[in-house]
């Protein structure tokens, strides 16, 4: 199924359409306002295991996910001032933090080491996914063969087995810049789209 909505200004009954999906089980291919991203609703279970064989990831592969505003991200991580004061600077934007996770996180998500990795998007169409669903939408980068793909066209034709495309347009073909928040300082884990100097 394709749904095509508008990256501005996303149509409702669009969007419910795309989030009756998530609340179905299913796995969607979504722009995340860097790259696109396979996403499920975080309490579906089978779905989560759907996008690591979607994506031939290794179990051990940390999974990120979304959330509309930082104050639904305190129920999943441990934010102490410190990661406040630098998440406040920086969300929404392209930045995943690496927070320690809550008990509320489902065990599939989290690492080894406890935590978990959260982001607020600067996208139109997520945070309407976001909204509309009312839970974070777990996430990973939509790629095939390593590869990033922006063209809807051929993200449509290379995850067609997922249950729903949400076309909204061209993609970006950085993902988005990692930062361990669990320690004393930040820590940049992975340079993408967003700006280091401002961390």
């Amino acid at each position: 199924m394709r749904i095509e909505i508008h990256p501005t200004h996303p149509q409702p009954r669009k969007v419910a359409q795309a989030v009756e999906v998530l609340r179905r089980g299913g796995v969607i291919v979504y722009p995340t306002g860097t790259v696109y991203g396979l996403g499920c609703d975080i309490h579906q279970k089978k779905a989560v295991e759907r996008i690591y064989q979607i994506r031939q990831l290794k179990k051990d592969h940390p999974l990120s996910f979304m959330c509309p505003d930082l104050s639904k991200i305190a129920r999943y991580a441990h934010v102490d001032d410190f990661a406040y004061r630098i998440m406040k600077r920086l969300v929404p934007g392209p930045y995943t933090f690496v927070l320690n996770a809550t008990r509320d996180v489902p065990k599939l998500l989290v690492r080894k080491q406890k935590t978990v990795g959260i982001r607020v998007p600067d996208d139109m169409i997520a945070l309407a996914l976001l909204n509309e669903l009312g839970s974070p939408i777990v996430s990973t980068s939509a790629t095939y063969d390593g590869e990033v793909l922006n063209d809807p066209d051929e993200l449509h034709a290379r995850f067609g087995h997922a249950d729903a495309f949400i076309d909204g347009g061209w993609g970006g073909i950085e993902p988005s810049t990692v930062v361990d928040l669990t320690g004393d300082e930040p820590v940049v884990l992975r340079e993408g789209a967003g700006p280091i100097d401002l961390i």
